[in-house]
């Protein structure tokens, strides 16, 4: 079991909670948000990335040990959050 992982889930988790539930998208850095039209749904979108697909997969990480760990989930989180980034500022922001 891997410590460090379980923390940075649960940080997730934490995150995910305040923007997803709370709506404090201010959490957000790269997000103008006076430019956003649509707040509620920012914080819907970006709760839910890093809930399900991050927080979830770090956490199955921390328990797991899978070769080229090291590699693998920095590049699949980065590469999510880039596509999450894009949509939001194509589709959202004015």
């Amino acid at each position: 079991m891997n410590i460090n992982l379980l923390i940075i889930s649960l940080i997730f988790f934490v995150v995910a909670f305040l923007v997803g539930v709370k709506k404090q998208t201010w959490i957000l850095s790269g997000f103008n948000e006076k430019r956003v039209r649509n707040k509620e749904k920012l914080a819907k979108i970006t709760g839910f990335y890093l809930f399900l697909p991050l927080g979830l997969l770090i956490l199955l990480s921390a328990f797991i040990d899978y070769p080229h760990q090291a590699k693998i989930l920095p590049g699949v989180s980065i590469a999510y959050g880039v596509l999450v980034i894009i949509y939001v500022n194509e589709k959202m922001v004015e």
